[in-house]
């Protein structure tokens, strides 16, 4: 059965763009975008996994994790926050949550800290995604054609795995460029157009070949499944 994972972030951008990638993993996703609102939600629907923003428009994330863990929820709670200082870091934690992560985050990173928190002791492993021979396993950094392991360099792996999440959907240039390479990159993306190249050979994909990876031009990339 598909993990429950509650959203709480008051951005709908960020909210739609987690939800579309949790989707994607085959997990089942709420939305909550507010403090209330996530604390009814965890009340009737019990979540699994937590990704709970901080700055939220009515209570404090600090004080949902607080009564979180009050009321009795064994979920894991991840923090994603635009907070950065150490003192944030540590009131978070002391007040229940298993992990803290700053904005922005990379994807690939973000996913594997999820499956991380669900395969904590006597859970069950989540669905790998949509049907696809090419399985991507963001935990355990591998990456399977089949039964065959693909042979991938780091940011082979980690531009792979953003495609697969985003399955049938494009994934502008800009913003692989961001979220696997640096929020800060201002060089070329030639440097992309080669890691696709290489990663539609890993494939078994021959150039010129119908591939997997659909180059949309003006625009970025988008997977689709087999």
């Amino acid at each position: 059965m598909a993990d429950r994972i509650l959203v709480v972030e008051d951005d709908p951008t960020i909210a739609q763009h987690l939800e579309r990638a949790l989707l994607a993993q085959g997990h089942q996703v709420d939305v909550a975008g507010a403090g209330r609102e996530a604390l009814a939600r965890a009340a009737q629907q019990p979540p699994d996994l937590i990704l709970l923003d901080l700055g939220l428009p009515d209570v404090d994330g600090v004080e949902v994790c607080r009564e979180l863990r009050a009321g009795g929820s064994t979920a894991a709670i991840v923090v994603l926050t635009a907070r950065t200082a150490e003192i944030d870091v540590i009131v978070a934690l002391d007040a229940g949550a298993d992990d803290y992560l700053t904005k922005p985050v990379r994807l690939a990173e973000l996913l594997a800290r999820v499956r991380a928190h669900l395969r904590r002791p006597g859970r069950a492993e989540p669905h790998e995604g949509l049907p696809t021979d090419v399985t991507v396993d963001v935990g355990a950094h591998r990456a399977f054609r089949g039964d065959s392991e693909l042979d991938l360099r780091p940011k082979e792996f980690e531009l792979l795995a953003l495609l697969v999440a985003e399955t049938g959907r494009a994934v502008t240039r800009d913003r692989i460029m961001r979220e696997v390479w640096d929020e800060h990159w201002y060089g070329s993306t030639k440097t992309l157009d080669m890691h696709i190249s290489a990663l539609r050979r890993k494939l078994g994909e021959p150039d010129g070949a119908p591939s997997r990876i659909v180059t949309l031009r003006g625009v970025g990339y988008r997977y689709e499944a087999p």
